[in-house]
Order: structure tokens, then sequence, then C-alpha cells
């Protein structure tokens, strides 16, 4: 493998050639795969932004194209590029790209539905310029859809039903989304599924056929990811965990804490009393935050919403034992003051040191946790460096417990992480 300077980002020609020759890229396959097959590209897919909201609507249009009965065009993932590991000076190409296949494994990257499943696989967005020369798309544009339809404030079912009627109805075998030009009001060129329908609580009504889509059910994390996983693990055992534990996840509470960027952004959300963000807010969790009638915010107002935003260092102590305390009670039916169960506590921070510092003092002197970072993760090469949200992601998802922060998209602990945990306490934490 190359790529294995951390100073120099990855060329990924590895995983670009395996990406390459996907079986499903064999134009002679017969239907609904192949020349003859159908398929459709969101072109109207965001950019340029964090990588947990991208991956939110990656796994909604796969699920859309998935019930259209359409191959799904996954793209590589495009940085916005004060995020990226490296200095502008280093990058290879601007925007700098991650393959979505470094990231996430499944259906969405290309990978095979479960045996017996005749839909289409996913295709590269190379292949879709091979399969689907331009004479052959049909582009149907968003804000039009939008206009005819006034999917404007409405549901995510609702939006995702229309959709999929256009899809499954349009006779074409290549049909392209896209956004309009930048000359159109700023309202039209938002995504199909837009921040009205993640942040406002519009998108829960998908909860039930999402979380059983195959979309989610085979969501996984990429063998780059777990391979960086599988090496650090025991960081997060214990002396006095079992021999014959089954993992060293089982004993760990993974907390999302965020500070730097976050100390302006919170203030921002506060002044419009946002609620938590996408299946955060789904009532059967745990921790729920119900914001205000409208108008002004009160003080009182504005300090409740930021002990979920940004949460002081007590607050989140306190948050932090109330849940061990009550997943030992609840799922392991011990009541115990001393003799904990959960010993382990994985952070999961952009914090800087001095704060980092002075917090895991505290942790470890006072509340006796053994704590482990995800800036004590080693990692190997490049690949690794480039893909380090999504290692961190992972570890949070394996975790016994996760302590989130529901202000925030965290998207791959949903919805197949929220099923497959035995427990989940979303708590508008700190990334």
């Amino acid at each position: 493998m190359e790529d294995l300077d951390l100073n120099t980002p990855p060329r990924y020609l590895d995983l670009k050639e395996i990406q390459k020759n996907l079986p499903q890229h064999n134009l002679s396959l017969p239907f609904p795969e192949g020349s003859t097959g159908r398929y459709v590209k969101f072109s109207s897919q965001r950019t340029r932004v964090g990588w947990n909201n991208v991956l939110h609507e990656v796994l909604m249009l796969n699920h859309l194209a998935y019930k259209s009965h359409r191959a799904y065009v996954f793209q590589d993932y495009i940085w916005g590029q004060h995020h990226y590991p490296w200095p502008l000076y280093k990058t290879w190409e601007l925007p700098s790209r991650t393959p979505l296949g470094a990231l996430i494994a499944g259906p969405t990257a290309g990978g095979s539905w479960e045996e017996g499943d005749t839909a289409p696989r996913s295709i590269h967005v190379q292949h879709w310029n091979t399969v689907c020369p331009e004479d052959r798309i049909k582009v149907i544009w968003t804000h039009e859809v939008k206009n005819e339809f006034k999917l404007r404030w409405v549901t995510g079912k609702r939006i995702f039903d229309v959709w999929n009627k256009i899809l499954l109805e349009a006779p074409e075998e290549c049909v392209e989304i896209r956004p309009p030009s930048k000359d159109i009001e700023q309202e039209d060129r938002t995504p199909l599924f837009d921040w009205t329908v993640w942040g406002g609580g519009m998108i829960l009504d998908m909860w039930e056929e999402f979380k059983n889509s195959p979309v989610s059910k085979l969501l996984k994390a990429s063998p780059i990811v777990q391979r960086a996983v599988e090496r650090n693990q025991w960081l997060l055992k214990t002396s006095s965990a079992s021999t014959e534990s089954r993992s060293p996840f089982e004993r760990v509470l993974a907390v999302h804490i965020r500070r730097g960027d976050y100390l302006d952004h919170c203030m921002h959300l506060a002044k419009y009393d946002s609620p938590f963000e996408s299946w955060s807010g789904l009532p059967w969790l745990p921790d729920r935050y119900e914001p205000s009638s409208g108008g002004n915010r009160t003080e009182t107002e504005t300090r409740a919403f930021l002990s979920h935003c940004l949460p002081t260092n007590e607050q989140i102590m306190d948050k932090i034992t109330q849940v061990r305390r009550e997943y030992e009670l609840e799922v392991l039916g011990k009541n115990v003051l001393d003799d904990h169960f959960i010993t382990t506590l994985y952070i999961l921070t952009n914090a800087k040191s001095k704060w980092l510092d002075d917090f895991i003092k505290d942790l470890v002197k006072t509340h006796q946790w053994k704590v482990v970072t995800n800036q004590d993760i080693h990692l190997e090469n490049a690949q690794e460096k480039d893909v380090g949200m999504a290692i961190d992601m992972e570890f949070a998802r394996k975790s016994a417990i996760f302590l989130g922060n529901g202000v925030r998209p965290f998207p791959s602990l949903s919805p197949i992480d929220l099923n497959a945990h035995t427990y989940v306490y979303i708590y508008s934490g700190v990334l």
C-alpha cells in the first residue's frame, strides 16, 4: 500500500483501482444493471461541508434510489478545505476529495445487497459518464419540483414520496437531479432534504422506513477504518477487565465533546433555539430538548440551550455520572457505588490541549475513570489520517454507551447503530 507518509495527503491509488473495477461497472450485465440499467445521479448532493452532514444525505439518497429501483451514483466526499487535515500547499487537487469507500462500506459505496435482492448496485460517478452519456440523460431540476409540489417546510416523508414517484415513473434509464444555477434564489438551491428537514425534526417520520432499509442495515465501517479501530482498541482495556471479556468496548462510555469552533456556533444556534438534529430528536431517546415557543429568548432559555450544546465541565461530569449509573442499573441490574462495570471513558473532541488536559486530570483523580481520547489513536498512514473522523465515529459506535451532542448530526450512529447499541443516550455534549 502507498500513502504511508502522514505528512502528505493520500492518493488512494489502490482504492481507486478497486472502485474503477467494481463488477457492476460491466456494461454487458443484464437489466437492471449494465447498459440497459436504470440509474440516478444526485448532482444536488451537498459538498464542502462536514462529513456527518454529508453522510446524512448520502444514506437517504441511496435509500431513495433503492426504492425507485435505480442504481445510486455515489461520489467522492468533497472537503470544505478548512477542515482538511493538510495545509493547502500540500493538496493534490482542489477541492480535496476522499473516496467514499475510504469512509464507509456497504451498498452506498458500491457493495452488494443482501442475497436474493435484485436491486441494482451503486456505481461510481466516473462510470456514470460511461453508461450514461449526455444524450441519454433526463435532467430534473430541484427548484422546479420544489415549486410544483410545494416542498418547503414539509416532512421528510412528503419529500421522499414525491421524488420516489418521479423517479419510478420516469421512463428514461438515466436521470440526473440537478440544482439550479447560482443566479437562482438561494432558497431554491438547497438539497432535496434541506436543513429544515434535518434540523427541524421534519425527518423523523422517515425513521421506521429508513432504519429497516438495507441501506441502513448493511452500512459498515470501511476496511481502512476497521483496521485502525482493531489496532487501537487495546487502548481501552483495563486491568479490572475479565480476560474472558468479549470486547474492550463493552466497558466503555464514549462522549462527544466539542469546543473550539462550537463556542461561537452554539451561541448562534441559541438565537434560534435549535432543536436536536436529525435522529437525535427521536421521542424514545432518553434525553430530550423542547425548544421554546418563539419570540425573544430569555437568559434562562439561553442557558438551558447551552447546557445541551456547550455544557460546562460540571454539567458534563454530572451527565457522565448519571448515564453510567442508569446504564448499570437498567441494563446490568447493578446498583453500584464504587465497583463500576463501565470504567473507561472515550472522549471524541477537538478541544485544545490545556482544557483537555485539565478535564482529564479531574476525571482520573476525582472520578476514577480510565480516559482515552481520539488524540491517543495511532494512525499508521495518510489514509487513516484522512478518515480520522470516521475512525472516531466507529469507536463511539462500538462502545456500550454513547453520550452524544443532539444539536449536531452524528449519523453513522444511526439508524443501524442505534439499533445495535445495548443502550444509547443522546445528550448534547460537545464535539
